[in-house]
């Protein structure tokens, strides 16, 4: 009898959990990389927009039709192609259709399909309709000419084409975005005549190199005439790496005292801009600005006008800051990552790319006369057939009157192949009789030319390059216009910030052992000669100026910062910074830190793991401040050392048992966050008991002495004696001399 109360595992697979989920993980990862984020370098398009595309195709939906409702094509697409979501199914198909989102719309939308203020604003599907634009002659021009491979739909009950035969790089003229697992693609737009003169030249001089491509295709081409102020060597280096970034800035111009923001950058809402520019003026941070007005309307899809407050105000610097605290210049991320011929993800630079799309679109061409080939010589072997059948139409009529298998005696009678005599048979009597033969030999004639001309095509590469070359060229005088994004030398935009109007004075930041911070005026000030609360202390100070940032470091390696001009003055005894900052609960601050945003910094912890950081990185406006040094569990934070030069530059580290290691700051990381490498080589067990740590660190200049206090001693180490304490980084180092073991201080000079 079976035993309810176990469960049967027979018939069922058992494979542990992990592998399961890594598998499945896998599975997926890869059906979102390769059918649905990324395009495919052949017709640039996702496996939707692809399936839309041709569901209109097959909807009769061309350019010269009559469009339909988009709900039609929708269901289409879904019911046929596309088993999935008709809401991101429309989006796809209504962003095809958005001139401002589209460099060359595939889709001509007929209601509303959005707007360049809201993009998502478009009606429901069954309130718009859509045809296909000529441009998308492009894509499905070839599709019936055997120059694609077919594969099953979801249901296997219909065929779809695996790609289409685009005979334009369509993925460079319109750009795409996505986001995959683990990888993502950010392609922007370009013009079509510039994108064809590139592949022209590397069709002519297969040499080329990418500088010699960009003198054809100079940059990105957004739908908007918003300037592309990227340097050209920014922009060289993008397409030499297919990797970088673009910035654009809006155009404007004056009208009397007024600016006119006539063009805002690519996919920038309008009244985003609005509200940026009008919450700095309701914070009191644009005293030059009086009014601002939009003037938006159909004529003028982007006006934007700003009121100055006088006719004294630097309008270029007004614009300067407006660029860097708003909208008004963006920079576009731009990552070629795409789907090769190979069928793998992969970033290729620009030369590789239209290389590899010249070689799709070869290929493409040469299926193509292929079909054609053997399409006219089917229609010549019919024809010879059927001029068989003229000279001899009394004994053809004959035999399909009186023979049983008339096919078989028409065969054996005239040495005719199958095809022939199938062909004879399905032509109605008469049409047969009405054949004339100078007809068929004249029909016969231009085939053999056709045939002719094709073979000479495909049997020489020459040939066949040059026909590649007349087709591109041919589609960009019909398709091509002039480039809409100017590409425009300018200097980067620099925000008016709050601190330039303080005066730049020498300020010390103090900070005590119980948190309290204050500014003291000069350099020259003694901290430690300050008057302090009962029981309280200094800790650290730094030297700054008025208008710079001071930055405090916590005891779980967060930062965070305030102007130094806003800490109360060094007459008192401050303020706790409890009181600015959301330190985590149990968290004490332990350093302060001051200097120019390039500064550098070494960060590390009594672990012995650090970093060299800029400044930057230790500053923002977040209340909680920012994780930047990774604190291992028992360790502390060290007080921080300045940079005086990272190329030569070396790093003192010093134990508590008294070793001390010298090694270049070069073979330290740079970082923004993290933990570091190691510094200095502690022996596990005394690391972990907590018998040796790391008590100090410093960065020592090039000629420089660094001096050790020890108890009532001090010892100084001058730029040759450091050198015998010099190695590898993470290695033991030298033990210090007897007597000054214990450092309580150290000293750079």
């Amino acid at each position: 009898m079976t035993d309810l109360t176990r469960p049967s595992f027979h018939g069922f697979e058992q494979i542990p959990l992990h592998e399961y989920a890594e598998r499945a993980y896998l599975d997926y990862s890869m059906y979102v990389v390769l059918d649905r984020a990324l395009p495919f370098l052949g017709d640039g398009l996702k496996p939707v927009q692809r399936r839309i595309i041709y569901a209109m195709s097959e909807l009769g939906l061309g350019a010269t039709a009559k469009p339909k409702k988009s709900a039609r094509t929708v269901g289409d697409v879904i019911g046929k192609f596309h088993p999935h979501g008709d809401s991101a199914c429309y989006e796809a198909l209504v962003l095809m259709a958005q001139p401002f989102s589209y460099r060359y719309p595939l889709i001509d939308g007929q209601g509303n399909f959005g707007s360049s203020d809201d993009p998502k604003s478009f009606a429901a599907m069954r309130y718009t309709e859509s045809k296909l634009t000529p441009i998308a002659e492009v894509l499905l021009g070839e599709l019936g000419q055997g120059t694609v491979d077919w594969s099953p739909n979801f249901d296997g009950t219909l065929e779809e084409p695996s790609w289409l035969p685009a005979r334009l790089p369509h993925l460079l003229l319109n750009g795409t975005t996505g986001i995959a697992v683990g990888m993502a693609t950010d392609i922007p737009p370009h013009n079509l005549n510039e994108v064809v003169s590139a592949c022209i030249r590397l069709l002519d001089d297969p040499d080329a190199t990418t500088r010699d491509l960009c003198e054809h295709l100079r940059g990105p081409d957004y739908p908007t005439a918003a300037e592309i102020i990227t340097p050209a060597a920014d922009l060289l280096k993008l397409y030499e790496t297919g990797g970088g970034s673009v910035r654009a800035r809006s155009a404007w111009k004056r009208e009397g005292q007024n600016v006119v923001i006539t063009d805002l950058p690519y996919q920038v809402s309008p009244s985003k801009v609005m509200e940026q520019i009008a919450q700095q003026m309701r914070g009191k941070k644009l005293p030059w600005l009086e009014d601002l007005r939009d003037e938006s309307d159909h004529a003028n899809p982007t006006r934007i006008v700003l009121v100055p407050r006088s006719n004294r105000v630097d309008i270029e610097a007004l614009l300067g800051h407006l660029f860097a605290t708003t909208d008004l210049e963006k920079s576009f991320r731009v990552n070629f990552n795409i789907i090769g011929l190979d069928g793998r993800p992969q970033v290729k630079p620009l030369k590789a790319l239209l290389g590899e799309w010249l070689r799709f679109r070869t290929d493409t061409v040469t299926r193509r006369l292929k079909h054609r080939l053997d399409k006219v010589e089917r229609r010549l072997h019919l024809l010879d057939g059927l001029l068989i059948a003229f000279l001899n139409l009394d004994e053809v009529i004959r035999i399909i009157r009186t023979e049983d298998e008339p096919k078989a005696v028409l065969m054996e009678r005239f040495a005719l192949t199958i095809e022939q005599a199938d062909y004879i048979l399905d032509t109605k009597l008469r049409q047969l009789a009405r054949l004339e033969e100078m007809k068929i030999r004249g029909e016969q004639d231009e085939l053999s030319k056709e045939r002719e001309q094709l073979i000479a095509t495909l049997a020489s590469p020459a040939k066949l390059k040059k026909k590649v070359k007349d087709e591109l060229l041919a589609d960009a005088k019909k398709f091509g216009d002039d480039r809409r994004s100017p590409l425009v030398q300018r200097e980067a935009a620099q925000a008016i910030s709050e601190t330039e109007l303080v005066p730049s004075e020498p300020v010390t930041v103090v900070l005590s052992e119980k948190g309290w911070a204050r500014a003291a005026k000069g350099h020259e000030i003694d901290p430690a000669s300050l008057s302090y609360r009962e029981g309280d202390k200094l800790l650290s100070f730094a030297r700054a100026r008025s208008n710079q940032q001071a930055a405090f470091l916590d005891s779980t390696g967060r930062a965070y910062s305030t102007a130094a001009h806003t800490l109360p003055s060094a007459r008192g005894a401050g303020e706790p910074l409890t009181g600015r900052f959301a330190p985590p609960s149990g968290a004490a601050f332990v350093a302060a830190v001051a200097g120019e945003n390039d500064a550098r910094f070494v960060l590390a912890t009594s672990h012995g793991y650090g970093f060299v950081t800029r400044f930057e990185n230790l500053t923002g406006r977040n209340k909680a401040g920012k994780q930047l040094l990774t604190v291992p569990a028992g360790a502390e934070v060290l007080a921080p050392s300045a940079v005086t030069d990272p190329d030569t530059d070396v790093l003192v580290s010093i134990t508590s048992g008294g070793h001390l290691l010298v090694f270049p700051l070069t073979e330290l990381p740079e970082l923004d966050k993290g933990k570091g490498n190691k510094l200095i080589q502690i022996p596990p067990a005394k690391l972990k008991s907590g018998d040796e740590l790391v008590s100090h660190i410093a960065a020592v200049k090039q000629g420089g002495e660094l001096t050790l206090f020890c108890g009532q001693r001090k010892l100084t180490l001058s730029w040759r004696d450091l050198q015998a304490y010099g190695g590898n980084r993470a290695t033991r180092g030298n033990q210090l001399p007897r007597g000054f073991q214990r450092v309580d201080a150290v000293q750079a000079g």
